[in-house]
């Protein structure tokens, strides 16, 4: 069963206006930064989590920052019937952007079943859902990871990767975002009427620049910037680097980090897309499915992103380096030029203003949304 958190009628209670949006999402930091930009475009949201590894407090920024409560439930994806309530509840939804489930590449090498069962068939039991409301404007937070190891074509004619190249995924996580982006296509073709999005990830990082919403991982990050964080703030002892010795420039792996209002803003970009779309438009008895890849197009390794934020912190950090990770690859770099002309959107913040950003959430929040622990005696 759903448990509503969020109080209704302090946004749902005005007049119509611009059709409504189910917002699903894990504790990552781009996700509340998404809530925001719609909200800033005059939409109406409606948010769910399951707060498995995240906190409610992320809500309550939101509001700060634009003024609005936004309606939010606790609910699996996995429950249907706790989504049916939900949508049963707000028939005003029109999208959903699906951002649910867990993300950790090491981690899903060594719980490979439990990214399996959440990212993948939580999403077919949204997708039978939706069926039955009929909502189906949907775009999907895909990733980079899909595609692999692209030096595996020997040539570098995939590096910078453009969205043809051919998906060959090197961990658990990534297969998980592989298949739904497979089941996603069969479902459009299937439907007439269906408008999906795969919107590729690369690397997010940054913050809100109010400083109140960042990424708060509980537990320990699994991902560069926020542990990067947590080593400047105390947290963390050193930063773990996994492997010196790829054919990089500096021996790590490059990956490309964007920062997380450029990516809100593509999102923007995907739906208006899709929303411009006529029935009449689309292949006869097909629906629409379209991938794009959102990122800079300019690759950073680990040891550049480490310097950068080191010098956002003013000091160096500390780090070790270590063997190489299970399902890390070399070269994570985007082609955006298919979103920069389809969807009219482009990265544009440096990467310096997202250490900034990053840096900036992190010393007014140390602990997250948390509060910081008492100290022992």
């Amino acid at each position: 069963m759903a448990k509503f958190l969020g109080v209704r009628q302090s946004f749902w209670g005005h007049a119509p206006g611009p059709p409504g949006f189910f917002v699903d999402f894990a504790p990552v930091k781009f996700r509340t930064n998404e809530v925001v930009a719609l909200l800033e475009a005059g939409r109406k949201v409606v948010v769910l989590d399951n707060l498995s590894n995240s906190s409610y407090e992320a809500i309550e920024r939101i509001k700060k920052i634009t003024g609005v409560l936004v309606p939010f439930h606790q609910v699996d994806l996995r429950d249907a019937a706790g989504l049916r309530e939900i949508f049963t509840e707000h028939p005003e939804i029109t999208s959903v952007l699906h951002f649910a489930g867990l993300k950790a590449v090491g981690e899903s090498t060594k719980i490979p079943l439990s990214y399996y069962d959440q990212n993948v068939s939580g999403t077919v039991n949204l997708l039978k859902v939706l069926e039955e409301f009929k909502i189906t404007n949907f775009v999907f937070s895909s990733s980079a990871t899909v595609y692999g190891d692209v030096t595996r074509f020997g040539d570098n004619s995939m590096i910078p990767i453009p969205e043809h190249c051919p998906k060959d995924p090197m961990s658990p996580y990534g297969k998980t975002k592989h298949f739904i982006e497979e089941i996603l296509m069969d479902h459009a073709k299937a439907n007439p009427g269906w408008k999906v999005a795969l919107l590729r990830y690369f690397n997010p990082m940054g913050a809100h620049p109010s400083g109140l919403m960042g990424e708060d991982p509980l537990g320990i990050p699994n991902n560069l910037l926020p542990f990067l964080a947590q080593v400047a703030v105390g947290r963390r002892e050193k930063l773990m680097v996994f492997g010196n010795d790829y054919p990089s420039r500096d021996g790590t792996p490059i990956r490309d980090y964007i920062h997380v209002l450029d990516l809100a803003n593509g999102h923007i970009a995907a739906l208006e897309k899709l929303e411009k779309i006529k029935d009449d438009e689309l292949k006869g008895d097909e629906g629409y499915c379209r991938a794009w890849n959102l990122g800079t197009g300019h690759g950073s390794t680990v040891m550049e992103v480490i310097k950068a934020f080191s010098k956002a912190v003013g000091r160096d950090l500390q780090y070790e380096v270590t063997d190489r990770r299970p399902g890390d690859v070399l070269d994570l770099t985007a082609k955006p030029i298919r979103a920069n002309s389809e969807l009219k959107w482009e990265a544009k913040i440096p990467m310096d203003k997202a250490c900034e950003d990053l840096w900036k959430w992190t010393t007014m929040n140390p602990y997250g949304y948390q509060e910081a622990p008492e100290k022992k005696d």
